[in-house]
């Protein structure tokens, strides 16, 4: 490859030359660094130095004097064979493989799966191949069942987007104790070797942001959300991202409660996350919580213009289905249409209590109801919510076994004992103080007594 190259400028023979072999039109290497010159004309001086008049590849004609000591510098470019076939072949094949490697994914619409050591499953590739990919940018929420294998489909999507020269800088969010997990599976399967993010790390940065040094970085989601430093660092004004992954992502979200809306750190940092970024996807298995309001909030982390605004009931309403991909088990399915999961069949079986079981399940029930948390519900106003949840406790407790639910009363009465015991000691303290203290002396006369002996003391 190299050979041919040099052929096209002819400069394919090159040999040490001596000051005697500079011939007008003779073209030359060494005069100007990465450039050739063609010789105009030489005047001698001596037999050791000469006057060189050249003319650069730009036009320019220049002077100077050469001497003997300047000759191993000097290389003399001759004509030769446009199309002479010696140059390196092993260097030629390794440019010709790198070439074929960097246009692969136009010839192997699936090129990451069959470079990872994974054996995805159909909902996994239509994920990645036919939703994520052609998102430009990408945008989006997967929230497919767990066990579907999310993990999977963010490494494909990472390693399809550097093969395709999309990616460089990858940054990943998740919980603390998902952080070794993802960076194992990364470089198990896909072989990306991916930094997690330490305080070591931090201070031992070159340039003082360690961002900036990484390209493929694990971050855990309080270190970033806590941290106002850190996010300091990421909002670096060359710190920007090709694609941000937040695993667990319903962490972020933010809720409403009596008409206001409450902003997390963690929200607050999915929104930053959302800005240094081209590419944004979440991941959660439980997008939604229930409330439409805390849903929209959660999803305007990907589409702010859409879900601005606060949300009231019966008048907002969008369509989620180009930013979301939601996947039960009952339709995760095998190449050969069978079921990935087990069907899950749930079935209600009825039975009658025994009147001893019948009898300790309305003795449990009397005692929560009436007697349960009472020194708290003294105080306390929300004495209903309390009882009913101690009830279910309770109740659960002895649909397991008798054995369960003496324990728990067990432990119950253990506790209010030393709490009682506990108040009768303030109790009788409470009742010592008047004492104590009018047998004190003031404290003005205290000041008056000599100090003590330091030896004593």
């Amino acid at each position: 490859m190299a050979s041919c190259t040099e052929a096209n400028n002819n400069e394919q023979f090159r040999s040490a030359m001596k000051l005697e072999q500079l011939q007008t039109n003779a073209t030359v290497r060494g005069i100007v660094p990465d450039s050739l010159v063609t010789v105009v004309s030489v005047q001698w001086f001596g037999d050791a130095a000469l006057e060189l008049t050249y003319k650069t590849a730009a036009g320019k004609v220049a002077n100077e004097l050469l001497y003997r000591h300047d000759e191993p510098r000097l290389e003399l470019v001759e004509q030769g064979r446009p199309w002479s076939f010696d140059g390196d072949g092993a260097l030629f094949r390794l440019v010709s493989e790198a070439q074929r490697i960097r246009l692969a994914h136009l010839f192997d619409p699936v090129l990451a799966v069959h470079t990872s050591v994974v054996d995805p499953l159909p909902h996994q590739i239509t994920a990645v191949y036919e939703t994520m990919l052609p998102r430009q940018p990408l945008r989006f929420l997967l929230a497919d069942d767990p066990g579907a294998g999310k993990t999977i489909m963010a490494g494909l999507l990472i390693k399809e987007l550097i093969v395709r020269g999309d990616l460089q800088r990858c940054l990943i969010v998740c919980p603390g104790s998902l952080a070794e997990q993802w960076q194992d599976e990364l470089y198990r399967r896909f072989h990306l070797p991916f930094d997690i993010l330490t305080n070591d790390k931090l201070q031992a940065a070159l340039t003082g942001n360690w961002f900036l040094e990484t390209n493929l970085v694990i971050a855990r989601l309080d270190k970033l959300s806590r941290n106002e430093d850190v996010q300091q660092k990421l909002q670096a004004p060359d710190c920007r991202w090709d694609l941000v992954v937040c695993d667990e992502a319903h962490k972020m979200s933010a809720t409403v409660f009596g008409g206001e809306t409450k902003y997390t750190k963690r929200y607050r940092l999915g929104q930053l996350l959302s800005t240094l970024t081209r590419h944004f996807l979440l991941m959660s298995a439980t997008p939604h919580n229930g409330k439409e309001a805390d849903f929209q909030l959660f999803m305007a982390l990907l589409d702010g213009d859409r879900f601005e605004g606060r949300y009231r009931d019966g008048v907002h309403s969008a369509d989620v289905s180009d930013l979301m991909r939601r996947m039960v088990k009952e339709n995760l399915l095998k190449f050969d249409g069978t079921p990935l999961f087990p069907e899950r069949i749930a079935h209600t079986v009825p039975y009658k209590l025994s009147d001893a079981e019948t009898h300790l399940y309305k003795t449990v029930t009397d005692y929560v109801r009436e007697e349960f948390n009472r020194a708290e519900a003294l105080e306390n106003d929300k004495r209903a919510g309390t009882v009913g949840f101690a009830l279910t406790i309770l109740q659960r407790r002895l649909a397991s076994s008798p054995e369960a639910i003496y324990q728990s009363l067990r432990r119950r009465r253990e506790k209010l004992e030393s709490r009682l015991r506990e108040l009768e000691v303030l109790h009788r303290g409470g009742q010592a103080a008047p004492i104590i203290a009018t047998s004190l002396p003031p404290l003005a006369a205290c000041r008056t007594f000599p100090a003590p002996d330091p030896v004593m003391i």
